[in-house]
């Protein structure tokens, strides 16, 4: 039998100039949906001190497999929209296991 390993994903977000509140708005709408994905076990959303257009998604998962499907998730269709509707200048995610 294979062990489950929690893993984690760190996403930084740096917002287009000027549109950083709204940025964090949208990245607070995913709060809710996020921890009710199965295999969630926390999810933040969180702006930098001193950077205000930086901010920070983590979220810590059950396996591998369920951050991958959270990946996959229609959920996650915001960040196409935001990138598309220049709102996000950058977006730097990191997984961890």
């Amino acid at each position: 039998m294979t062990l489950r390993q929690p893993v984690t994903h760190l996403a930084f977000i740096r917002a287009s100039s000027g549109r950083s509140a709204e940025l964090g708005a949208r990245l607070r709408d995913l709060l809710e949906p996020s921890l009710r994905t199965p295999g969630c076990l926390s999810f933040t959303v969180q702006r930098s001190q001193a950077d205000a257009d930086l901010w920070l998604l983590s979220g810590s998962w059950r396996d591998q497999q369920a951050m991958s499907g959270y990946f996959a998730s229609p959920t996650l269709e915001v960040f196409g929209e935001l990138v598309q509707a220049q709102v996000v200048s950058s977006l730097d995610l990191h997984t961890f296991d």
